[in-house]
């Protein structure tokens, strides 16, 4: 039982962090119909981004654990938000009207540039950190096992809670909101009826950007070591949250996000840690083929 209860809670950290990237895939998916593959860089480019702005603070003597994460926060997220903001202008706006594949080759192209421009500039080698945030909570212990919530895993579930909170007002209650839906339903009547299509989809990109530069930094601090390569494993992970979720449905995406990283969690700790990917991949096989749409994902209609 306390095995159990340390890899469910390890499993919902990690699902958070997948969370959190596979809203911005559902997100502009939900918009222009494409997926964004060069959005798994953008959550590495923010992690490196946290980083050098934590080496970059810590080197002026300021050692305040509270605006030192603040000032991570808001560095990464500035950076990574024209990064989104760049690959909407770049990658997908020009291609709008194009065959459908062509967005999708331009985004998995700036994927690549992306992945090979930070390894050029930051190198190939792990770059690491030490923990900011220590200490947690003993919830139980038995038989030598202690089942221990840490702070740090309270702040990741925490901060994702809030967030999609956060979003659910955003997208229900703001204007901002409304003009996503109304961009979802059909961007041509939209623009008609006053909505800036176009600035509706690059505030989309910015914010999806923003919510992976957060997951970015949290993947930093809880595991302390960042690579040029996190980008595509954890995005592929998220895409595959979103589409187990339904793709285009924010709370199936934080669902789908919960469930590979609970499948992760409990497949390395009662089995293997090599096959815990093929155990993530073999659910959502299994759940696209007895519900296609996924979790709770909904039919597209045909508009005629």
């Amino acid at each position: 039982m306390e095995y159990f209860a340390q890899q469910l809670i390890n499993g919902l950290t990690l699902g958070s962090i997948y969370g959190l990237i596979a809203i911005g895939y559902t997100m502009v998916y939900g918009i222009i119909g494409m997926i964004n593959f060069a959005h798994g860089e953008v959550f590495m480019i923010g992690a490196f981004v946290a980083l050098i702005a934590f080496l970059a603070v810590t080197a002026t003597g300021i050692a305040f654990v509270p605006l030192l994460l603040l000032i991570m926060l808001a560095t990464s997220m500035l950076f990574t938000a024209a990064y989104g903001w760049t690959v909407e202008r770049l990658a997908y706006r020009p291609l709008r009207g194009s065959f459908r594949l062509a967005p999708l080759i331009s985004a998995i192209g700036m994927s690549i540039f992306l992945q090979n421009y930070v390894q050029l500039l930051q190198g190939a080698r792990v770059k690491t950190l030490q923990p900011i945030i220590s200490g947690g909570v003993v919830l139980m212990e038995k038989d030598g096992f202690t089942v221990v919530l840490s702070y740090m895993q309270m702040l990741i579930v925490g901060l994702t809670l809030a967030l999609m909170v956060a979003f659910w007002f955003m997208i229900e209650r703001s204007s901002f909101g409304r003009s996503q839906r109304a961009c979802e339903q059909d961007r041509k009547m939209a623009g008609l009826l006053g909505v800036d299509v176009d600035r509706t989809i690059s505030l989309t990109f910015v914010t999806g950007a923003g919510l992976a530069a957060i997951a970015g930094m949290m993947f930093l601090l809880y595991y302390g070591v960042i690579d040029f390569f996190i980008g595509f494993l954890a995005g592929l992970k998220a895409f595959t949250a979103a589409v187990l979720g339904g793709i285009g449905s924010l709370p199936g995406a934080m669902l789908g996000g919960l469930l590979i990283g609970l499948i992760e969690a409990f497949w390395a700790g009662y089995f293997t840690t090599e096959y815990k990917d093929v155990a993530a991949f073999s659910i959502l096989v299994l759940v696209l083929i007895f519900r296609p749409t996924g979790l709770l994902g909904r039919p597209e209609v045909e508009k005629v």
